[in-house]
């Protein structure tokens, strides 16, 4: 079975909610980026006092910061991860393959959440966070698809990329991923 694995997929196609039944499932670390820089500035560590002064800059942190919090999680025991959400442009594809390669944990398995932009903007809008109006919601998936669409055409270079039709219920999509992992 597959165990180093990478969830890519617009805003809202269930990354997120398919990598955190498959960690609790299989007892992988699940790691979002986002969920990573909040944890380090909860836990006031050094980096977390740095990612939280750029974030009140009003800046975006650096790849070379999120790749350092990503390695130092990849570091621990694991019986597997599964990233979510990064790397999110070829830059940083290419600084993760690295470090996977330095810590011999490379991935395995690459899944494309494929859901149609209408379908997307009618689940985002659904979800109701403040900052989810349809205008924003298009403006995200247009920089989704500017700067991390080109990741699946890498991984398909590199024989790693699974499409998973996103746009069904929540026991398929998940039942199918599994079945891919085997």
């Amino acid at each position: 079975m597959k165990k180093h694995l990478l969830f890519l997929g617009a805003p809202g196609a269930g990354k997120g909610t398919q990598a955190e039944l498959l960690s609790q499932t299989n007892s992988y670390l699940h790691l979002s980026t986002g969920e990573l820089l909040r944890k380090e500035i909860e836990m006031n560590t050094i980096l977390g006092q740095e990612v939280k002064d750029i974030i009140n800059r009003g800046e975006l942190v650096s790849d070379e910061l999120v790749l350092k919090i990503v390695r130092q999680n990849l570091d621990k025991d694991n019986k597997g991860w599964i990233l979510d959400g990064y790397p999110r442009n070829l830059s940083q594809a290419n600084s993760l393959n690295d470090v996977l390669i330095e810590i011999n944990q490379p991935l395995e398995l690459v899944f494309y959440l494929d859901i149609p932009e209408e379908v997307l903007i009618k689940r985002l809008l659904l979800r109701g966070r403040k900052d989810d109006t349809e205008e924003t919601i298009r403006k995200r998936v247009e920089i989704y698809k500017k700067t991390t669409e080109p990741l699946i055409q890498y991984f398909k270079d590199l024989s790693l990329l699974e499409y998973i039709d996103a746009d069904r219920d929540l026991k398929t999509i998940s039942s199918e991923i599994k079945q891919k992992m085997a």
